[in-house]
């Protein structure tokens, strides 16, 4: 049986680890090597860096802070930020990170996924995905790392999820807007849905407030894998603490 991963997610802004409610009101919650190696030292399987703002601003993420964050982890961890072509994505694997995730890139260019996967494999190609309810069912958004940018695409999250593996991506992040920063739990209900359509590894987001919830996404959802920011940032759930816990569960995860 596969381990189920967990990840803490670090969205950068200006150099610095913030963390908003439903993707706005974000405060700074510190510094992203100082994270990133308190993160490796307690146990995370992986680490994600959203650069929030690169896509609404039209700019791909900076190279630098990747290079430093590459030297000093041993796990793997996975970039996005403003990444609209394969000699950006390239530029980001060669800073050290070990794959890349576009959102709005992809929204706006399908064609890039295809491209992404034939240069790099499909291990190297996550997709994020931000949806909400909408008008009674979900849909995909996109620039949502300004509220000045954020719009819906018109994408049924359902449509646009078989749509990405068909086109080869390694990877789903689902990131459930309606409880993002909440701490009421993961969408569940959204995300067992999902899963029964997405065939490749689905990573759940948003929502994260104890340890109960990570339990839940994982029984009742069947994802591959749990991620979280604040909770994590603030201290108020540890990385070996969850990881016991699931462990009494049933679930299996790397001690």
């Amino acid at each position: 049986m596969l381990t189920k991963r967990i990840i803490p997610c670090l969205d950068v802004r200006d150099g610095v680890v913030v963390k908003g409610v439903k993707f706005k009101d974000h405060v700074v919650l510190g510094e992203i090597l100082e994270l990133a190696g308190g993160y490796r030292d307690m146990g995370a399987d992986e680490l994600v860096f959203y650069d929030i703002t690169a896509s609404p601003e039209g700019r791909a993420v900076s190279k630098e802070w990747i290079t430093k964050t590459a030297r000093l982890l041993d796990i793997p961890f996975c970039v996005a930020g403003g990444i609209r072509s394969v000699e950006i994505a390239r530029t980001i694997l060669n800073a050290g990170a070990d794959k890349i995730s576009i959102n709005s890139p992809a929204l706006e260019n399908p064609d890039l996924i295809n491209q992404l996967v034939r240069e790099f494999g499909s291990q190297c190609v996550v997709i994020g995905i931000d949806s909400m309810m909408e008008n009674g069912d979900y849909f995909v958004y996109q620039y949502t790392g300004s509220v000045k940018t954020i719009k819906s695409s018109k994408r049924k999250t359902i449509d646009w999820v078989r749509e990405v593996q068909e086109r080869g991506a390694g990877e789903i992040v689902l990131n459930c807007m309606n409880q993002d920063g909440t701490r009421e739990g993961y969408d569940v209900g959204q995300l067992a849905k999902i899963r029964k359509i997405c065939l490749i590894p689905l990573i759940a987001s948003g929502g994260a407030g104890k340890i109960g919830h990570f339990t839940d996404v994982f029984k009742n959802a069947d994802v591959d894998a749990a991620l979280a920011a604040g909770i994590f940032h603030r201290r108020e759930v540890t990385i070996p603490d969850l990881k016991k816990e699931l462990k009494k569960s049933g679930i299996e995860v790397r001690i």
